[in-house]
């Protein structure tokens, strides 16, 4: 019995437990299939567009193209650098193109048009040859078995396989013909491209018949296409080309050591872009905005359509403050001047003539003008340049710089400013005094200092800034101090200072060493520190306009431009900037335009520049003669250099109220020039010039070539 109830109790356990876990498993099973559905659902309602998106992501691209770059203008809408459209042949590479294919397109084009060969490489060379499929299979069974597989008995990586292919191509296989040389040319060219990217394989000197050409044929060349290209224009030939700057071509693409820069700026490896000067520093303006076009591709990443999304925008327009006429007139005189001088003999030493003219109220470049001289192979190049990046000892034109220094610094006041002229001897023999053909004046005031440009007038006035000791023969002594002491008034006028013109590239100018005390009083008069032309257009930009340094500028506005590819609306305009405003009353900054004006107009025997005198409206300014010496570059002893001379001229009109301001610098003229004055000629021409073209009447004088200077025995300054 105990037996029976046993065996009976046993089936009736298995009939309750079985379908117990059946159910649990089906209700996990639910749970789990519930969740999905839910997750399901919620990743198609909350995120199914986002995800769309990204599937419709990998199946099209956007491609930029470039746009014609912004023009430069002068003052009256005259193009001065432009834009010249050219027929070009382009490609644009597929996703999934071999260089097999590659390699059969540029053959074909070389049936069809001519290219111009740069360096090919080894490496370009071999990368051609082994596009043949027949010559990489030629050059695979012919290398050693233990060459294509590692140590294991595996095939080897195909980069690794290239490169053993590569070192296997035979020289001679490499000596290519001119025809295969072009296509090789071709290939490098195409090869560089990025996927989906258009680049040109040519896109200057394309003819009516390689268009007509690869028109015939473009259903043989995928990829291939007939296009349109620009390069930059200078209808004024090189007038400005320098200040202009360059443009990278297409092959060249962005700078080496600006690539990464350029690249996080959204920019492409084959950009062109401004690398130097106005092109640089207006980039940002100058470039526009690309074309984009959304190029949608199959699973096999061939290209099934293309939709223009934006047209692109062509680059801003820069118009400058510069009336390419008056600048052209500016060029013109300098070498012609120049060209004078070196007639006469005068250049065996020169740098070539400068010179710089501003609107003195605003800062507004009028025309900047450089000519370069090499004494060596006696040719000339343009190097308006010059103006901003070279430094010279510009002589006596500092001298109003001085004279207001001394004022503002109280050594002297407007009524009272009259200094002795007479000689100073200094132990040693050293002696600093006027060559006056009729003996020194005995005093001079501020005024008659500046006609007649008294060096002893302005050393005297830096000894009583200095507080110096000195007794004739015997001693002197003065605290270096007074270097930044003159230093800091000339810097409130810019001298020594950048003036902060928008060029790239300018420099500061050049410091003497204070070691000797006594070079300050050199200083004084300008035959020691160094400054550039721009600096002299500024300084005497600032005593024009009665004590304001304005900062120079080049570009006055930027422009859209038209439809119809006129010169557009105005997107923005420079704004006078005032750098700062010297430390000197109106009463002293009179008295220093009182001798400007007595420079031109004064009546005393050894006036520098009264040549000018009938010149109308009046002008008013100062000159200058630097004893200066020539260092030859490549002599790097440079023993006993010849000495020559610096000749420099700052000056503005109408002198009662100047609408323009100019510097002009003669650097390392012959010695034997020191009555030639090429400085005012210069600076005569740029005034009727200008004034010419504004449509003022004027009246001239002959400029002087017999004019007295002053100078002094150790230095000679006017």
């Amino acid at each position: 019995m105990k037996f029976l109830r046993k065996k009976s109790n046993r089936p009736a356990k298995n009939q309750s437990s079985i379908p117990f876990r059946l159910n649990f498993l089906l209700f996990i099973v639910f749970i789990l299939f519930a969740a999905l559905i839910a997750q399901l659902g919620y990743l198609q309602i909350l995120y199914g567009s986002k995800f769309e998106a990204e599937v419709e992501k990998t199946d099209k691209t956007t491609v930029t193209t470039t746009v014609p770059r912004g023009m430069i203008y002068d003052s009256n809408g005259r193009v001065m650098v432009g834009n010249k459209a050219n027929n070009a042949i382009s490609y644009t590479k597929d996703a999934n193109v071999l260089s097999t294919d590659i390699y059969k397109i540029a053959n074909r084009l070389t049936g069809y048009i001519s290219v111009k060969v740069g360096t090919l490489s080894h490496r370009d060379k071999v990368d051609y040859y082994l596009a043949n499929a027949a010559n990489l299979k030629k050059i695979y069974n012919n290398l050693p078995h233990s060459q294509k597989v590692d140590a294991n008995g595996d095939s080897v990586d195909e980069k690794v396989l290239y490169k053993r292919e590569m070192a296997a191509v035979p020289a001679s296989d490499l000596k290519f013909s001119s025809k295969q040389k072009q296509a090789a040319q071709i290939f490098k060219t195409m090869s560089g491209a990025y996927q989906l990217s258009t680049i040109y394989i040519k896109n200057s000197d394309v003819t009516e018949k390689e268009v007509a050409e690869i028109s015939e044929h473009l259903t043989e060349l995928p990829g291939v296409n007939i296009a349109s290209d620009w390069e930059r224009s200078y209808p004024n030939g090189d007038s400005m080309k320098s200040i202009f700057g360059g443009v990278s071509s297409e092959s060249s693409g962005l700078p080496s050591d600006e690539l990464n820069k350029y690249l996080t700026e959204g920019y492409s490896r084959n950009d062109r872009v401004g690398t130097s000067y106005l092109e640089e520093q207006y980039e940002n303006i100058l470039k526009g905005t690309k074309a984009e076009t959304q190029v949608t591709t199959d699973a096999n990443n061939k290209v099934t359509s293309s939709k223009k999304l934006y047209s692109g925008k062509k680059g801003g327009n820069l118009v400058l403050t510069v009336n390419s006429t008056y600048q052209k007139q500016v060029e013109a005189s300098l070498k012609s001047v120049f060209n004078t001088a070196k007639s006469a003999g005068m250049t065996q030493y020169s740098n070539g003539a400068y010179a710089v003219a501003m609107n003195p109220k605003t800062g507004a470049i009028l025309a900047m003008a450089g000519l370069g001289y090499d004494p060596k192979t006696e040719k000339t190049t343009d190097d308006a340049l010059g103006v901003i990046n070279q430094t010279f000892t510009m002589g006596s034109v500092v001298k109003g710089a001085t004279v207001l220094g001394g004022m503002m610094d109280g050594v002297i006041t407007p009524t009272d400013n009259t200094l002795s002229d007479t000689p100073l001897y200094f132990s040693g023999g050293l002696v600093k005094k006027a060559v006056y053909s009729a003996g020194t004046y005995s005093s001079l005031n501020a005024q008659q200092a500046l006609e007649v440009s008294s060096n002893i007038y302005m050393m005297r006035l830096a000894m009583k800034e200095g507080t110096a000791k000195y007794t004739a023969n015997q001693y002197f002594s003065m605290n270096k101090s007074i270097f930044a002491k003159e230093r800091g008034y000339f810097n409130q006028f810019g001298l020594g200072l950048k003036t902060g013109v928008d060029l790239p590239g300018e420099v500061s100018g050049y410091t003497g060493p204070t070691t000797d005390v006594v070079k300050a009083l050199d200083l004084a008069y300008g035959n020691f520190d160094q400054y550039t032309v721009m600096q002299l257009g500024q300084y005497v930009s600032t005593i024009a306009n009665n004590g304001y340094r304005m900062k120079p500028y080049m570009v006055q506005a930027i422009r859209n431009t038209n439809s119809d590819g006129t010169l557009g609306s105005i997107e923005s305009t420079t704004t006078p900037t005032v750098l700062n405003k010297i430390g000197a009353t109106q009463d002293e900054i009179n008295v220093v335009k009182e001798g400007f004006y007595n420079v031109t107009h004064g009546s005393m025997a050894w006036g520098t520049a009264h040549s000018l005198k009938s010149f109308t409206p009046a002008i008013a300014g100062k000159t200058g003669t630097a004893q200066t010496f020539y260092y030859d570059s490549s002599n790097p002893n440079n023993a006993n250099p010849p000495e020559t001379l610096t000749s420099s001229f700052v000056g503005y009109a109408p002198a009662s109220d100047p609408t323009i301001a100019v510097a002009v610098v003669f650097p390392n003229i012959s010695t034997n020039a020191d009555s030639a004055h090429y400085n005012t000629e210069v600076a005569e021409q740029m005034f009727t010039n200008y004034f010419k073209d504004t449509g003022v009447t004027t009246s001239t004088g002959t400029t002087s070539t017999t004019t007295s200077t002053s100078s002094s025995s150790s230095s000679t300054t006017n």
